[in-house]
């Protein structure tokens, strides 16, 4: 069944309480930066099992990673780039070891999601972050343009590096989408940016553990049937991000769980028709009165509605 997670930072910050408050067991976790030791990557074995027996001793089971080593050089297909992969496949191989099922990873070249408004007023006084294509800044890379072709070829060649690595360690691979999923931007191609090129992907090199992070804010923007999709790619689904925005690729704003485009009962419904197993959380939520808006979209109290908005959505659907 579906289960309710919160991203925790490696680092312990008043999140580890309020998730905890809020009822929250599970965490969506990053690389550990803070507690590395002398001659030791954030991917190898002896930090991350500290990391997660931090978790554990805070009443957290780790079940998704959620931050990559640098990828950029295998992204663009550069020298460099098998030294690149050989991280992820430590990072893999020590997930597999330690028991953590699934790693959420992306393709943005260059940038990762992109923002041109942190502070967009909302609901009663709220703000959230937006996008519009018109204030995109100039210099948002200094890289050379890249088309979507290459990206893929790049691609390609990543996944037949690392695939056979997840399947002999048990975690499965979980592709986010481009943020927003609009090519190209300032030169620079997006591929994962519509429900066709994520066909392609599962596609690309056939494998149980190449998977999808149905981050409903990007697929809300790709589609006007966000359920139906869920059941189309069904079992591919390994992780959710829950949350929704208003308007279009080239023009849109964070919006409230309860007050975007998409009908999340609906969706909720989906993931419980397909047999989800995996987790989700809440993801880029507003900042409210007496919050701090350092981290745009993912403020403390904010996270606290969210979550009591999906719990109550997952126990009216599963009850059911």
């Amino acid at each position: 069944m579906l289960e309710i997670a919160e991203f925790i930072s490696p680092t312990p910050t008043p999140v580890w309480k309020l998730a905890k408050q809020a009822g929250v067991d599970l965490a969506v976790g990053g690389l550990p930066s803070d507690d590395l030791r002398p001659g030791e990557a954030p991917w190898d074995l002896a930090p991350l099992q500290r990391m997660k027996a931090n978790y554990e001793a805070s009443g957290f089971q780790l079940r998704v990673i959620e931050a990559r080593p640098p990828l950029n050089r295998a992204k663009r297909g550069l020298p460099g780039r098998d030294e690149e992969i050989a991280t992820v496949c430590t990072l893999l191989e020590n997930m597999g070891t330690l028991g953590v099922p699934v790693w959420c990873y992306e393709w943005m070249t260059d940038f990762n999601w992109v923002r041109t408004n942190l502070a967009t007023p909302s609901r009663g006084g709220s703000v959230v972050t937006s996008f519009d294509i018109n204030d995109v800044p100039v210099d948002l890379t200094s890289n050379p343009p890249i088309d979507e072709e290459a990206l893929w070829a790049n691609l390609e060649y990543f996944l037949k590096k690392v695939l056979p690595v997840a399947e002999k360690a048990g975690v499965k691979i979980s592709m986010h989408p481009d943020d927003p999923p609009l090519s190209p931007i300032r030169g620079v191609g997006r591929i994962m940016r519509s429900i066709e090129n994520y066909r392609r992907l599962v596609e690309l090199v056939p494998s149980p553990m190449s998977t999808i992070t149905l981050c409903q804010g990007n697929f809300t923007l790709m589609t006007d049937d966000l359920p139906g999709v869920i059941r189309s790619f069904g079992k591919k689904i390994s992780f959710v991000h829950f949350r929704d925005v208003i308007g279009v690729p080239t023009r849109f704003e964070e919006a409230w769980h309860d007050a975007g485009k998409t009908d999340m009962l609906a969706c909720m419904k989906a993931y419980r028709d397909i047999g989800f197993e995996g987790v989700l959380r809440p993801d880029h939520v507003p900042t409210v009165e007496g919050d701090s808006n350092e981290h745009a979209g993912y403020s403390a109290f904010g996270r606290l509605y969210a979550i009591g908005y999906i719990r109550g959505l997952h126990q009216a659907v599963y009850a059911a």
